[in-house]
């Protein structure tokens, strides 16, 4: 069968709790259809780029899907009719990730207070430049004079 990841955003008013129901009730919609899902990754509420439905955060859940077709369109169908999932994402995958996700790595690494890739190569911040002297009044003069 084929493996499919699928991402699926919750409104932000919704409990977390509701979330877990929620992706029992869709794992239910999966296994009705023949298919198994193998792991389930609950990222939490994270801020939206842009406004969806008036809402600016979401609450996030990754699934890992061994399934037929017709299972994942039944999924997005039971998806698209249920009010609190705002944004659905499947994505057809050769091999699912052994292990967390790269979300909840990142979520880790914060937690134990590393920094990313970039953040300790000090890249774009003023300290990074050299500094150079702000003109005196003699230094301006010394310039009209030159002209």
């Amino acid at each position: 069968m084929p493996l499919y990841e699928h991402v699926f955003l919750a409104r932000q008013d919704v409990t977390a709790q509701q979330v877990e129901e929620l992706t029992t009730r869709f794992k239910g919609v999966i296994e009705a259809n023949g298919g198994s899902v193998g792991k389930t990754e609950y990222w939490g509420v994270k801020s939206l780029t842009y406004r969806m439905n008036k809402n600016r955060k979401a609450h996030f859940t990754l699934m890992n899907i061994d399934a037929p077709a017709a299972a994942v369109q039944e999924l997005e169908r039971q998806q698209r009719i249920d009010e609190d999932v705002l944004r659905v994402l499947t994505l057809r995958v050769e091999a699912h990730e052994e292990g967390p996700s790269a979300m909840l790595q990142k979520r880790d690494r914060e937690d134990r207070g590393e920094r990313g890739e970039r953040g300790d190569r000090g890249f774009g911040g003023r300290e990074d430049r050299p500094r150079r002297p702000r003109p005196t009044e003699e230094t301006q003069a010394e310039a009209g004079e030159e002209n």
